[in-house]
């Protein structure tokens, strides 16, 4: 294939901008985990400490409930991660078994609209003792007049908050799975298995999984990175007493003694440590899980499957996602509802006073959410943009651990070096701002932009942009006029993206705004214990603004389509 020529003088035309977003990226990884390790040691001028100590750690072990915190930790994590991966690929092996169920990716979408705390409200509204599904089967079927006394959500397991995390997760593993097929021919392989006697479902698992699962483990990393610090959803859906650590970490940090924020900076080491120690442990199980699936293979095809199998894996792969889309469908039934009383599947009236009553505040927080969605969804798009084009014009390939490292904020548990974020955005006093926001939001916007539009970019025909360059227009022109209308619809689902997850980032919108920004996203978690309808406004208007964005991308799309 024929390449596109340097300038003269060797220098690659957007040189500048991979190592530009770059910093963008792991300055405030880095320096915010610089931020919370001086504390953590003793080391904050601010409070006068000025010496080198262990004693944070000490205190933090007296901490109570801290070994619970700890458990919890790890099995939200980790059961949440394992949990959604397996349904994942459930769900893609068996939409490709069942070629008349490929319509139920459409459930892909909105979930992935929707912001954490969106879902996380929903279930709480649908699972709750007085929720919908304890409605909708009271009296007939259980004989309840009044809701049942469980505690949950907000168990002391954590059950609520890893469905909730598996219900958000497998859709997002479900498009990163859809996405690494495209690169492996996944279908000539499906082939292939199925020619040795292999059925639909298992020759996916045989010839398709081993090839695609390398490129999946970033992707698993950033879901279980989160996991160790779901602090919006925890605050919704519990545990409570004690907390998991992320929740642990922000109370620590959080709290009005200025004493105690050295403990909460060591409690953030040590819930980076167990996010290490996690991953750590997830790649040494990687080889003795290969060796059986290995050894699994061996054997040769198997007796066929019937055909209720697939079914049934695929209907307990869809579930979860199913009913977050219901707990987000009923929430604008909850942002109207009057007295609704015990066990009336409607309401006894509706009231429209709530949404007046938020009124002014209400918009505010839109206008602040949308202002952030949209400029730092734009820049993050453009910069990913020209370090790919950069990319185009580089003598050699990029080296992997190079684009490593555009996923480090994703990897890293937020609750670990934001306070350290805060602390260095304090010390440029710039803290409390939109700014400030909206330059911690893009290190966690650009890894999903990048992840939506390095695929279709690369698989551009670069005879395109050959033919535009033998007849002397200049690079940027090239992109501009040429691969950029190409890429039309590929950009507006990055944008949507993009806007979806800026709106949902509540914890660093937090630290960096220091509790002053109020974006949708804050707001939603401040009034989900105390106000249901209020909560029921704030989500529903939340999870509108994604939904949008995407709504515009597929017209994009369509237009795209029927011009070609």
């Amino acid at each position: 294939m024929t390449a596109i020529r340097l300038p003269e003088s060797g220098r690659a035309p957007f040189a500048l901008w991979p190592p530009l977003t770059l910093a963008v990226l792991v300055t405030p990884v880095v320096g915010g985990l610089l931020g919370t390790l001086l504390p953590a040691f003793g080391y904050l001028p601010a409070l006068g400490l000025d010496r080198v100590s262990l004693a944070a750690f000490g205190e933090l072990w007296l901490v109570p409930g801290l070994g619970t915190s700890i458990a919890l930790a790890l099995w939200v994590a980790l059961g949440s991660t394992l949990l959604a991966f397996v349904l994942a690929l459930a769900f893609v092996a068996g939409t490709m078994a069942l070629p008349r169920s490929a319509w139920t990716r459409r459930l892909v979408t909105p979930l992935l609209a929707a912001p954490h705390v969106g879902v996380a409200v929903g279930l709480a509204f649908l699972l709750a003792p007085s929720g919908l599904l304890v409605r909708a089967a009271s009296p007939w079927l259980t004989g309840w007049q009044v809701p049942p006394a469980w505690l949950f959500p907000g168990d002391p397991w954590g059950l609520a908050l890893v469905f909730a995390l598996v219900a958000k997760e497998t859709p997002f593993l479900v498009l990163m799975i859809l996405a690494g097929q495209t690169g492996i021919d996944a279908d000539r392989r499906l082939i292939a298995a199925r020619s040795l006697g292999h059925g639909p479902l298992v020759a996916w698992i045989v010839a398709v999984l081993p090839t695609l699962y390398p490129g999946l483990r970033l992707p698993l990393f950033a879901v279980l990175a989160y996991g160790f610090a779901p602090v919006d959803m925890a605050a919704i859906l519990g545990p409570t007493v004690p907390p998991i650590l992320g929740v642990r970490v922000v109370e620590l940090l959080g709290d009005a003694q200025l004493a105690r924020w050295p403990v909460g900076a060591a409690a953030a080491l040590l819930l980076l440590a167990l996010a290490c120690l996690a991953m750590g442990f997830w790649r040494l199980l990687e080889r003795p899980t290969a060796a059986l699936g290995r050894r699994w293979l061996t054997g040769g095809p198997g007796r066929p499957m019937p055909a209720l199998i697939p079914r049934s894996i695929l209907t307990v792969a869809v579930l979860p996602s199913a009913l977050a889309l219901l707990g987000l469908a009923t929430l604008p039934l909850w942002s109207v509802a009057g007295r609704w009383r015990f066990p009336g599947l409607w309401p006894d009236g509706l009231r429209f006073d709530g949404w007046s009553a938020l009124g002014v505040d209400l918009a505010s927080s839109v206008v602040v959410t949308l202002t952030l969605a949209v400029v730092v969804a734009g820049v993050a798009v453009a910069l990913v943009v020209l370090c790919l084009e950069a990319e185009t014009h580089r003598r050699r390939a990029v080296p992997p651990r190079a684009v490593l490292w555009l996923f480090l904020p994703l990897v890293v548990p937020q609750a670990a070096f934001l306070f350290g974020v805060q602390v260095l955005l304090a010390g440029l006093r710039v803290d409390g701002t939109v700014l400030a926001v909206a330059v911690v939001q893009l290190a966690f916007v650009v890894p999903y932009a990048f992840l939506t539009l390095a695929g279709p970019f690369r698989a551009l025909d670069p005879r395109w942009a050959l033919a535009a360059r033998s007849l002397g227009r200049r690079p940027g022109e090239v992109l501009w006029r040429i691969k950029l209308p190409l890429l039309a619809a590929p950009l507006a689902t990055a944008l949507a993206v993009s806007v979806a997850v800026s709106v949902a980032l509540y914890l660093p919108t937090m630290f960096a705004g220091s509790g002053r920004v109020r974006t949708l996203a804050v707001e939603a978690v401040a009034l989900a214990g105390a106000d249901r309808r209020s909560a029921g406004i704030v989500v529903t208007v939340l999870a509108l603004i994604p939904l949008v964005a995407f709504a515009a991308a597929a017209v994009v799309r369509r237009r795209t389509e029927r011009r070609r």
